[in-house]
């Protein structure tokens, strides 16, 4: 675990105590509202909790990122319509960010925590879906070829040397393509979506030409969206940059990517990622 007196871990903490003041005004909201779902308010909601969890990651906040990620996989639901923000689904969503920011506040202590029983309400949410969804959002895996057991993977780096440590370790996984900037890795996804081979796993750089890295982030995020496809079910995009700045870490996070790999990119961690979005075994 990084050092949690690190001052971008305080700054991450501090952030997320913040996140959290103001997603339990919009769940409030959202309980008050009923079934009438407020696109600005879920998705804003939905942000928060993804920033939460992926900062999480970074830091190793084992026990804070499993509760976020599951409370995250709730919002999605919510999000696209397979279930209603009930009184009762609400109520634990709200126990869950109370749960999240004693975690958060005990942060030191929060691997060693038991979280059960509130992963366990919430994971006992996703049932009883309406009757008739409003928008339909299917899943990427659902559109990827039958039988695919091998990887789509996009690596965007304008360093040689760093997409070649990356094809060299990921090509046992799958068939890896190669960007060097934002513009060009949007262009590779759209294209992808077009011929019907989506991407699962795009490692990103920040730091390009022509187009960054957060901003590719959030155009690929769209053209997902364009398809009907929410980023819980889209491509798991993992940054791979030297950016060490903690306000460029929760920006990329609320562009919606996975994770945050510093350079130099150690691959242990790097697989342990892979495992954590069960993206390999």
């Amino acid at each position: 675990m990084i050092d949690l007196d690190d001052e971008l871990a305080v700054e991450y903490l501090a952030e997320s105590r913040d996140h959290l003041a103001a997603v339990q005004t919009d769940l409030l909201d959202m309980e008050v509202r009923g079934a009438a779902i407020d696109e600005e308010v879920i998705n804003r909601v939905f942000r928060a909790v993804h920033s939460i969890k992926g900062g999480a990651g970074f830091f190793d906040l084992v026990k804070i990122r499993e509760l976020a990620h599951t409370t995250e996989d709730v919002l999605a639901l919510i999000r696209s319509r397979k279930i209603a923000p009930t009184p009762e689904r609400i109520g634990v969503l709200l126990s869950a960010t109370d749960r999240l920011n004693e975690l958060i506040e005990n942060s030191a202590d929060s691997n060693q925590a038991d979280i059960t029983k509130i992963i366990a309400a919430l994971s006992g949410l996703d049932t009883d879906p309406p009757a008739s969804a409003q928008k339909g959002y299917a899943s990427a895996v659902d559109l990827a070829p039958q039988g695919r057991r091998r990887l789509r993977v996009l690596l965007v780096d304008d360093d040689f040397a760093s997409r070649l440590l990356l094809q060299t370790f990921l090509t046992r996984y799958g068939e890896c393509h190669v960007a060097v900037n934002g513009r060009e890795a949007v262009e590779a996804v759209r294209s992808g979506w077009e011929r019907g081979q989506v991407y699962d796993l795009i490692c990103m750089d920040i730091m390009m030409p022509e187009m960054d890295g957060r901003e590719a982030v959030r155009q690929v995020r769209a053209i997902e969206v364009a398809h009907g496809i929410l980023s819980t079910d889209g491509a798991k995009i993992m940054m791979t940059t030297a950016v060490r700045d903690i306000k460029e870490v929760i920006r990329c996070f609320q562009e919606l990517c996975d994770c945050y790999l510093m350079k130099p990119i150690d691959l242990t961690q790097l697989l342990s990622q892979l495992k954590f979005f069960q993206l390999v075994q």
